[in-house]
């Protein structure tokens, strides 16, 4: 399938009467314009179309359903508007990830890790909304305030884990699909719950959205698998983040790759 192809499937499957289709052949990538929202968003069309050559029809099906979806969201939020400071969360992103809206607004965020960056999603269902600037003026609250909701709500979140163990380390994943399971990261009193547990160096890893990977690393082995393990998550996860992983100890969070160093100099001090 080209992508002139592709263009014609999707305006059939999603209606010329509802969008608006502008195919930028240079850049290869379709605008769509819902015409009653007069909101649009940007498609890559390569990636569309490398799934198809997999999966076929079901690569069409997937980026149609979240087409509908994603407008869907917008619809329910121009109507019903943005009340409900209990419907937002944080999500956790790379550092290298888009800083404001395919509208042009800035993106509200707070500074994480050097790898990672916290943003804030109104949850709508079947999908969520980054919060933006533009949305706080539709909610007369501050952003403060939009960041101390998120707190409280990533803390009502399930924190159920399974257990693994390879040779002689001990991985706890926590895998609920719901669009926030990098987000518990966020979760401190969980955290610290997890670390009374721990009998090595405890380890938080975030390679996609959809993960948290917690290792309780009890000999020089178990770096090296949690850096494969990692790097596997990272590379097959739909919204990857970071393939680093992170030392927790006191609260603090510091790159493996920082420990490492220092435990080197520490032992040609020794010696």
């Amino acid at each position: 399938m080209k992508s002139k192809e592709l263009v014609e499937t999707l305006k059939a499957r999603l209606g010329i009467d509802i969008f608006d289709f502008n195919f930028d052949k240079e850049k290869d990538t379709l605008r769509l314009d819902h015409k009653s929202l007069n909101r649009g968003i940007d498609i890559s069309l390569p990636e569309i179309i490398a799934k198809y050559q997999t999966t076929k029809e079901k690569a069409i099906d997937e980026v149609v359903y979240t087409i509908q979806q994603t407008f869907s969201a917008m619809e329910k939020e121009q109507s019903e508007g943005f009340h409900d400071l209990s419907l937002v969360y944080p999500v956790i992103r790379s550092t290298s990830f888009a800083t404001q809206s395919n509208e042009g607004f800035p993106f509200l965020t707070t500074d994480h890790t050097a790898e990672t960056r916290i943003y804030y999603a109104l949850d709508l269902g079947t999908t969520y909304r980054l919060v933006d600037e533009s949305m706080l003026e539709k909610l007369k609250v501050t952003a403060n305030q939009v960041r101390e909701a998120a707190r409280f709500s990533v803390r009502k979140l399930p924190t159920n884990t399974k257990k693994d163990e390879v040779a002689g380390n001990i991985f706890y994943f926590l895998n609920h699909n719901d669009g926030y399971d990098a987000s518990r990261i966020l979760n401190e009193s969980f955290l610290k719950d997890m670390e009374s547990k721990v009998e090595g160096d405890m380890t938080l890893s975030v390679p996609h959205q959809d993960v948290l990977i917690i290792g309780d690393i009890r000999n020089e082995v178990g770096y090296d698998v949690l850096a494969q393990m990692t790097m596997h998550f990272f590379s097959v996860g739909a919204v990857p983040i970071t393939s680093l992983s992170f030392v927790y100890e006191k609260g603090e969070l510091e790159p493996i790759f920082i420990l490492a160093k220092n435990r080197v100099e520490k032992e040609k001090e020794e010696k």
